[in-house]
């Protein structure tokens, strides 16, 4: 042995074992964001959801989502906030959003119908007609026209109630369609107290969460972290409806720092900018170490979302299988090979071996049960109006869209109409879906989805050290 490594070995005696503790320690925080093996409240594993979505359904989503029946959406950007009175706005110049011009919309997107065929339009207005001369032939004809107006009114106050969300007015003059593709959801800079604020609203106002106990993730409060396991203790001591409640917000709020953590601004130059993974801020929301445990359980829950919003497409199969439902754009070509495509989406959705059941939801007691869901259906609906307080115009976008399309697979696995009756069956509770709802629907969980392959994007990035970053 020379004497400079014998000198070396007699200053740092333990330097082997000190490379060995370091390369321990490192694996460690490789590990620290990953969640592995079974899902509380459901039946499958971490494994089984990855490899599904990732090499069948993800790709196939994608494709779909590019079309231009799913591509352009109708929203009302310019709704005052209901909750409060500050409507100042993001200025920065990510935060906006550029609608489209009346000619870059296709002409059947634009027309007014149920967007489904110009064949299904006439049928549905046939039927919408047939089922108001049914419920007036149940009326008293001696009732004046008012009376029978009010009981259509409340008719179709009863069919609002199947609603989880409450949906923007086509018909608005501010409501405008926008290209998502030219859109994306992306980190903004918009942060700090005026995102936060919309987010404590939503969890301590709607989420069945007495006052009692802080939310463990919140920056602006003090004392981040679990409080010694007093939060998780009153989520586990919930009742099933309101737990999974809870879950189903907590994995939407991780689907979207998810999004914004994958593609952030990197680089910002007068000639370039550049966008892609930011593996630190993914690490100041997901690893263990830094959210005090608070990490992997949200990405828990943004699983349990997944089979949420996966069981509601399998569910919804039979509505779309009818031979009235072409996603209408005026294209037949390109409408026949959607429908192609989106038949193949939900019967692969379908075959999914370990689905979430929705019901094991309100199966109590009936009056309870009926109670319990219209509470749920209420905190959901309120989520959905805060998204119109949001300061971000590109932020409240995919806000309004994506609680939009969570409520629609609620409205799917909780209606009590009948998705699979045939449009000539007589009956007047058949389910439908407008064409905002359908777009919404699969726009979010294209983004639960894509959101379960950046998880796996930045494992793969955590395990080489971040040397190979990609940029979009």
């Amino acid at each position: 042995m020379s004497a400079l490594l014998f000198l070396m070995f007699c200053i740092f005696p333990d330097w082997s074992k000190q490379d060995t503790a370091l390369k321990i320690q490192s694996d460690a925080q490789r590990r620290s964001h990953q969640v592995t093996g079974y899902l509380d409240d459901c039946t499958c594993d971490v494994e089984t959801i990855q490899d599904f979505n990732n090499n069948k359904l993800f790709p196939k989503v994608q494709q779909l989502l590019e079309s231009d029946y799913f591509r352009y959406y109708k929203v009302n950007l310019k709704k005052p906030c209901p909750f409060w009175s500050d409507n100042s706005h993001c200025g920065l110049r990510d935060c906006a959003v550029k609608p489209c011009q009346p000619n870059e919309v296709p002409a059947g997107i634009r027309s007014e119908s149920f967007k489904y065929t110009e064949e299904a339009n006439v049928i549905s207005q046939h039927d919408r007609e047939c089922e108001k001369a049914e419920k007036l032939g149940a009326v008293n004809n001696s009732l004046s026209e008012e009376t029978k107006q009010a009981v259509l009114d409340w008719t179709r106050h009863d069919d609002s109630t199947d609603n989880f969300c409450e949906a923007d007015d086509e018909h608005s003059p501010d409501a405008e369609y926008v290209d998502l593709l030219l859109n994306p959801e992306r980190y903004t800079g918009y942060k700090g107290p005026e995102a936060w604020k919309i987010w404590n609203s939503i969890y301590e106002e709607n989420c069945f969460k007495p006052n009692s106990i802080r939310r463990p993730f919140n920056p602006l409060l003090p004392g981040r972290g679990d409080e010694g396991g007093t939060f998780n203790t009153w989520l586990q001591g919930l009742c099933l409806e309101k737990r999974s409640f809870y879950r189903t917000v907590s994995g939407l709020h991780t689907s979207i720092n998810m999004h914004l953590s994958a593609r952030y601004l990197l680089q910002d130059t007068w000639y370039e900018r550049k966008w892609g993974h930011n593996i630190t801020e993914f690490k100041q929301r997901f690893d263990a170490q830094i959210t005090k445990g608070e990490g992997p359980r949200r990405l828990q829950n943004l699983y349990f979302l997944y089979l949420m919003e996966l069981r509601a497409l399998s569910k919804v199969l039979p509505f779309f299988e009818r031979s009235t439902i072409q996603l209408y754009t005026g294209s037949n070509a390109h409408d026949t090979e959607n429908k192609k495509l989106l038949l193949e989406i939900l019967n692969l959705a379908k075959s999914f071996p370990s689905h979430f059941d929705e019901h094991s939801l309100f199966a109590g007691e009936k009056k309870e049960a009926e109670n319990l869901k219209e509470e749920f259906r209420l905190h959901f609906k309120n989520i959905s109006r805060i998204m119109d307080c949001v300061g971000c115009f590109k932020c409240r976008l995919w806000g309004k869209l994506q609680t939009q399309g969570l409520g629609t697979a609620l409205k799917i696995l909780f209606s009590e109409k009948q998705i699979n009756s045939l449009p000539d069956s007589g009956s007047s509770q058949r389910f439908h879906l407008t064409r905002q709802e359908i777009v919404a629907l699969f726009n979010a969980f294209g983004r639960i989805s894509t959101s379960i392959r950046e998880l796996q994007n930045f494992t793969e990035l955590l395990r080489n050290d971040g040397s190979k970053l990609p940029i979009l």
